[in-house]
C-alpha cells in the first residue's frame, strides 16, 4: 500500500521496502499484463520504493520511466534506481500534470489511498496518449475488513479514543462497478475491472502493522502510546495475523 499524498508525517521507505513482499508479487502480476516493446515512455503512478520502477527500467532499455509519488522519502529512494533519461518527482496524483503524455501507465497498491477517484482517473487520462494502456491494482471493496473492524474497536477505547476524535479513514476501497463507470467517464475504453481476494500472513506482523495498516492512527497518537496500541490490536487479531486482502485490478485504454 503506497502513499500518494504529501504529508509532514512521511512514510518509512526503508521499512516499507522490507515488509511489503506481497506487494512485489502483485506488482509482477500487474507487469505481466503490460506489453512493452522497450522504447516507450511509461508513467509509474505512485512509485513507492521502486519495485515497479525497477521492473520498468529493465523492460525499457531504450525507453523512459516517469516515477511519481506523494512521499518525498519514497521518491528519494527511487532516484537511486533511475537512469539519466528517467525522471522522478513528488506530486499528488489528483493534480498530476506531465509535459508530454506517456505511452502507458501502471500503478501498484496506490489508488486506495486516494479518496477522489473521479479526479484521479481524469488526471490519469490526461497523462496518456490516445491508445495508451493503463494497468493498475489496488485495495478494493472489502479489503482487510476484518483487521479494520478489530483495530477500530481498540481505537474506540481510552487512552486512544481521545486522541483519535478527528481521525478520518484515508483509504477508499472502491468496487468493480463504480470503478468501471468512473474510468469510462474519464475517457477510457476497453475498460475491465475485477476483484481478487488473497490472504496475507506477514512474517513480521508488528513491523507490518506499524508501517502500513496502523500508520494513519499512529500518526495521531502520542509516541508513548504506539507500542501499547499495536499490542492491543495484535491481541485482538490473534495469531497468526491473517489479513484478508481484496485486490481491485484495472485494465483500460485511453480513448
Amino acid at each position: 500500500m503506497t502513499p500518494v499524498e504529501s504529508s509532514s508525517k512521511d512514510w518509512d521507505a526503508a521499512s516499507y521496502q522490507r515488509i511489503s513482499v506481497p506487494h512485489e508479487e502483485w506488482a509482477r502480476a500487474l507487469m505481466e499484463r503490460l506489453p512493452l516493446a522497450g522504447g516507450e515512455t511509461v508513467l509509474d503512478a505512485g512509485c513507492g520504493t521502486g519495485r515497479v520502477t525497477r521492473m520498468l527500467v529493465e523492460r525499457l532499455p531504450t525507453g523512459r520511466v516517469i516515477a511519481v509519488d506523494g512521499s518525498a522519502a519514497m521518491v528519494e529512494q527511487v532516484r537511486g534506481i533511475l537512469r539519466p533519461q528517467d525522471e522522478a518527482f513528488v506530486v499528488d496524483l489528483t493534480r498530476l500534470e506531465l509535459d508530454e503524455p506517456a505511452d502507458a501507465a501502471v500503478s501498484s497498491a496506490v489508488f486506495h489511498w486516494i479518496r477522489d477517484h473521479d479526479a484521479l482517473f481524469a488526471r490519469m487520462r490526461a497523462a496518456l496518449k490516445p491508445g495508451a494502456r493503463f494497468e493498475a491494482q489496488c485495495g478494493g471493496h472489502g479489503n482487510i475488513d476484518g483487521f479494520r473492524r478489530r483495530s477500530a474497536a481498540v481505537a474506540a477505547r481510552e487512552p486512544y479514543a481521545s486522541h483519535l476524535t478527528e481521525f478520518e479513514a484515508p483509504w477508499y476501497y472502491a468496487d468493480v462497478e463504480e470503478t468501471e463507470a468512473r474510468l469510462r467517464a474519464a475517457g477510457f475504453e476497453r475498460v475491465q475491472a475485477w476483484s481478487q481476494p488473497v490472504d496475507v500472513v506477514p512474517p513480521d506482523p508488528r513491523e507490518f502493522v506499524r508501517t502500513l495498516t496502523l500508520k494513519p492512527q499512529l500518526d495521531l497518537l502520542p509516541a508513548e502510546l504506539h507500542e501499547r496500541f499495536i499490542d492491543e490490536v495484535l491481541e485482538e487479531t490473534g495469531e497468526p495475523l491473517t489479513l484478508d486482502y481484496v485486490r481491485l485490478n484495472i485494465s483500460a485504454v485511453a480513448a
